[in-house]
């Protein structure tokens, strides 16, 4: 790293991925394939998804199929990441357990919207193929400093925000709604994750395309979607209603109270 110090050039590109790889996995993975939140045309519901692809978080079947197995199964023994089985498996510790996924899960069976379609099955199948040429690609433009601060330091903080609302947004935080589980808003994770650390609200309404459900909750995402519906490029946008909220914040049946 010190041998490679950062140019004007490579934080402006280590940003910009930054940016990009968390759209792919914030609003494509997560909001738009995980939940069905909200329906984009398919060259660019294909074109958010590359850019999760690049992220290097894994192909959008084998993600997908994890966060639905955790929405299932949340701060349970067959949860993936829970913190239950402490902070750090929660926030990474879990990838290198292969066994573990497997003995969880078996057959991935929740997953067949998007095995069912030819693009992801071509993803999955290729993955390895895609990151390769990316990094290949930068090395070729800028070289190892480019590589390692575009590709090297731009995944590394794309996954650490990403495990932190696996592990910090169940650990620290408020609860504005009964759900059941461990799931916190979090404000500060909110922040480096375009939204996505309102993840009390998130598990109370997985099916919404906003997770920062109050005013000042900001939530980038929420607003690029927004953008997407009010130039009709995104629709059937789901949003919780006021006899759903009230439901939730009645409820009093969170086990871990």
């Amino acid at each position: 790293m010190l041998r490679n110090p950062a140019t004007v050039s490579t934080v402006v590109m280590e940003s910009e991925w930054v940016f990009c790889g968390i759209f792919g996995i914030t609003l494509s993975y997560h909001r738009n394939l995980a939940h069905r939140s909200l329906k984009l045309p398919k060259c660019l519901e294909y074109m958010f998804a590359y850019l999760g692809v690049l992220s290097f978080q894994g192909d959008p079947i084998f993600w997908v199929s994890i966060h639905r197995f955790h929405h299932q199964y949340v701060d349970s023994e067959k949860d993936s990441h829970s913190p239950i089985f402490g902070f750090w498996f929660s926030h990474m510790g879990w990838l290198f357990d292969s066994g573990y996924l497997i003995e969880k899960y078996q057959k991935r069976n929740n997953v067949e919207d998007l095995k069912n379609q030819v693009f992801y099955r071509f993803i999955k199948r290729t993955y390895i193929l895609h990151i390769s040429a990316y990094a290949a690609l930068v090395y070729a433009y800028g070289g190892f400093t480019y590589l390692v601060w575009a590709v090297g330091v731009a995944t590394t903080w794309g996954y650490h925000t990403t495990f932190l609302v696996n592990s910090a947004c169940h650990i620290w935080g408020t609860q504005s709604w009964d759900t059941g589980d461990l799931s916190k808003n979090n404000w500060w994770v909110a922040l480096v994750t375009f939204g996505e650390g309102w993840h009390n609200n998130h598990h109370a309404f997985e099916y919404s395309a906003r997770h920062g459900l109050k005013w000042w909750q900001i939530d980038f995402c929420w607003y690029m979607i927004r953008f997407l519906e009010a130039v009709g490029l995104a629709t059937n946008v789901k949003l919780p209603n006021e006899a759903h909220k009230l439901k939730k914040s009645s409820t009093s049946h969170n086990k871990f109270k």
